[in-house]
């Protein structure tokens, strides 16, 4: 199969692949603002924002599902967000790649509002509040929330928000998604990597 990213759209589109991945994104939502809504918790205003947040992502499947609302929009409004990530990887390439505390703002972000909300990756879902994942074969571990989840709540008591179900779906969507294509390719990309790559025509 030609790995471009319209050929990976058309598989999954054609393979109802977007629909299992709008299913699981419905899940984690819901499993989500019930776990913040206990907490009392909200993003709104938040100004240790996650879109800072230097994010790679591991899965054909969310790449293909992201693109397809990008491919969606007003030539303009791609070109400009293609302008962006290409900023955004030069800085990232000016840097060290392997620094933590790069802070620079996700391309599609416009004044605060992810102009592909209804398209953002898993982590981009997940991130911000306290969690549990449990790894095969190994203790089950704990993450802490965001700064401005810890500035907020960080007195809380812990309230069960389990990432493995989540985790092990995705998982295995990939693997039947890269089975029904054929895909092969390592796959480790920023959003702005995955907008670039609409231009080079490949992964």
């Amino acid at each position: 199969m030609n790995t471009t990213p319209n050929d990976i759209c058309a598989a999954a589109k054609a393979g109802e692949y977007f629909r299992r991945i709008e299913e699981m994104y419905a899940e984690m939502d819901l499993s989500y603002y019930e776990a913040a809504g206990s907490y009392g918790f909200s993003c709104t205003g938040c100004e240790d924002n996650c879109c800072l947040t230097r994010f790679y992502h591991h899965t054909t499947i969310e790449y293909a599902y992201l693109l397809s609302g990008f491919f969606s929009l007003p030539g303009d409004r791609r070109r400009l967000y293609q302008d962006r990530a290409h900023a955004y990887n030069r800085e990232l390439e000016r840097t060290n790649p392997n620094n933590t505390v790069f802070r620079h703002m996700c391309p599609v972000n416009d004044a605060g509002w992810c102009a592909l909300y209804a398209f953002r990756p898993m982590i981009c879902r997940l991130h911000g509040i306290p969690h549990e994942l449990s790894p095969p074969g190994r203790a089950k571990i704990f993450g802490a929330g965001c700064t401005a989840f810890e500035n907020h709540c960080g007195e809380t008591a812990y309230i069960s928000f389990d990432r493995t179900p989540f985790y092990t779906g995705m998982a295995d969507l990939e693997r039947r998604f890269r089975m029904h294509t054929g895909l092969q390719v390592k796959f480790r990309m920023t959003v702005s990597q995955m907008l670039v790559s609409t231009q080079t025509g490949a992964l």
